[in-house]
């Protein structure tokens, strides 16, 4: 995919997300917290990779976290601000930013959105299974779709190439799932203000 592309294919998710207002998700209790660790920690993990050099990069994109926390309005710019950020504090070009914020942020995060929405229509409202499904698989399934794309867009793998670039894309998308779910688990138990697309009504009905 050439750059044009990609930075209309950023702009309209970008856009469309701030069409649905997101700043009014900032008046809900909990949300600050996450927006904060967001825009904090994550260029930190964008970064990494791009400070050591490695024979083999292994990113963490961190956005179906941020999907979860954030719900899907406010996550796409905070996200676009996490690319900012990256962009700023390392020596990657401006192409290279732009294709770190579609594939490593906004499309798994979207991705991540359909997923749920796909969940929430065909499963029963359960806390295992927003966090199985959506924390742990998920966000397994969704890195792991979003990197072939962008693998499909001609972002590939240095030195590997073939059905063992698929290889390593799963078993890379597994950190994002390892982390995201564990954390999700853990939000849900102790910070539920902390997860937008958390509700106790819905997934702990009361008998």
């Amino acid at each position: 995919m050439s750059i044009p592309n990609e930075f209309a294919l950023a702009m309209v998710l970008v856009l469309t997300a701030l069409w649905l207002r997101p700043w009014r998700m900032l008046a809900r209790n909990g949300l600050q917290t996450p927006v904060l660790a967001t825009l904090a920690l994550l260029p930190l993990f964008w970064a990494l990779p791009h400070w050591h050099a490695v024979p083999l990069q292994l990113p963490w994109s961190g956005a179906c976290l941020a999907l979860l926390c954030l719900g899907w309005p406010l996550a796409m710019p905070v996200l676009t601000l996490v690319a900012g950020i990256t962009w700023a504090v390392t020596s990657i070009s401006g192409a290279q930013a732009l294709s770190l914020l579609l594939w490593q942020g906004l499309v798994p995060a979207t991705l991540a959105l359909g997923l749920g929405a796909v969940l929430r229509r065909t499963l029963p409202p359960h806390p295992f299974i927003y966090i199985l499904g959506r924390g742990f698989l998920g966000t397994a399934l969704c890195i792991f779709a979003a990197r072939l794309l962008a693998q499909a867009a001609g972002h590939t793998l240095p030195n590997i190439g073939g059905e063992l670039s698929w290889v390593a894309l799963w078993l890379m998308a597994w950190a994002d799932a390892v982390v995201t779910g564990l954390l999700t688990a853990i939000f849900v138990a102790y910070r539920p203000q902390w997860l937008a697309t958390w509700s106790d009504t819905l997934y702990l009905p009361k008998h």
